[in-house]
């Protein structure tokens, strides 16, 4: 039984693990963190500070703020964390990679088996067609959410910049200038709205044909059932940072 504290779990993401973890018998949730008020069927503490519960790993659905105490919580206890909040800044991801010298680190921008599928595929198109393919990214999400571009469509840029032959610039704002589109740029785009859980696609745009690579997520049940399974392949790893690669392969 992996036992687990879920930081952020008055959160959206962090109501839907409870849930989720709630109808499996290989895990618990034991503890819970978040700066606000609610109800829980589990203890809830306002800080890592204040946390006295122990648990096999810490799964945090948060807010970039909480990473520090986060990670000196898991130094101390050297606690496997699994990492799912988006919007870290390129420090913050350093510190992460830090701490997976002492302790098990799970970092995914998105938990979703499909994401990451189609990052893999997208790997796979850039070998075949990027030299000749101008390439192209588009993200839709929930009007709430605060960062843009997602973390999920930064991941899909990095796993294609990966697989070219060339190092490409991300373009996150073509409208404030007045020029030709650059051969290795990947384009970045955001759209905001209503109450989208998230859509990622991938444009290979060449001469006389498209190819598209394209997820959406109808609920963000998948993102907690992902969440929850690192938890559990997490519990008992040696300190190292792992993926959802790693969980898929094993």
């Amino acid at each position: 039984m992996t036992k687990i504290i879920l930081s952020g779990c008055f959160g959206k993401m962090g109501r839907v693990i409870t849930e989720c973890v709630s109808q499996r018998d290989d895990c618990e949730i034991v503890a819970g963190v978040d700066i606000f008020d609610g109800n829980a069927p589990y203890p809830v503490f306002k800080s890592f500070d204040e946390l006295n519960v122990d648990a096999d790993v810490v799964v945090d659905f948060s807010h970039p703020s909480v990473l520090s105490s986060l990670i000196n919580y898991c130094k101390v206890k050297k606690c496997p964390v699994i990492v799912a909040t988006t919007g870290l800044s390129e420090e913050q991801k350093n510190e992460l990679y830090k701490l997976s010298e002492e302790v098990a680190v799970f970092y995914s921008a998105n938990m979703s088996l499909g994401v990451n599928l189609i990052s893999a595929l997208a790997q796979k198109a850039a070998k075949v067609l990027g030299n000749s393919f101008d390439i192209e990214i588009v993200e839709a999400h929930h009007n709430q959410k605060l960062d843009a571009p997602s973390g999920t469509a930064l991941m899909l840029a990095d796993a294609i910049s990966d697989s070219l032959d060339y190092d490409p610039e991300y373009e996150f704002d073509r409208h404030s200038k007045r020029a030709k589109r650059e051969k290795n740029e990947i384009g970045i785009h955001s759209v905001r709205g209503g109450t989208i859980v998230g859509e990622h696609e991938i444009i290979f745009a060449g001469l006389d044909e498209i190819i598209k690579i394209s997820h959406s997520a109808r609920s963000k049940n998948l993102f907690a059932v992902g969440a929850v399974n690192a938890a559990v392949y997490l519990n008992g790893k040696p300190a190292g940072l792992y993926s959802m690669k790693d969980m898929i392969e094993e």
